[in-house]
């Protein structure tokens, strides 16, 4: 308690900030986050793709909720190998438009 009474936050955040420009920390995002930014797709697009809302990607991504059975298949495929992900949604795109 003592020790909290003593600190400046402020100081803090501006130090953290800082060393967050100069290359000294790192963002670390959850693996389903990982996994959408390598598709290069919006949560709206990553959702749809995987067959859920927009609200359960939301939820998985802050971790509120852990996905399940073919999502994390298809999770693990868009974290090791996105384009063969982006190569199913351009087909199923495609198929769509005929």
């Amino acid at each position: 308690m003592a020790f909290e009474a003593t600190r400046d936050l402020y100081a803090e955040l501006k130090q953290t900030a800082k060393d967050l420009q100069a290359g000294l920390g790192k963002v670390v995002y959850s693996p389903i986050i990982a996994a959408r930014q390598n598709t290069g797709l919006s949560h709206a697009e990553f959702a749809e793709l995987l067959g859920v809302s927009v609200r359960t990607l939301q939820d998985w991504e802050q971790e509120r909720e852990q996905p399940s059975g073919a999502a994390l298949t298809l999770l693990a495929i868009a974290c090791d190998n996105p384009q063969a992900l982006l190569a199913v949604k351009s087909r199923a795109t495609e198929a769509a438009q005929k």
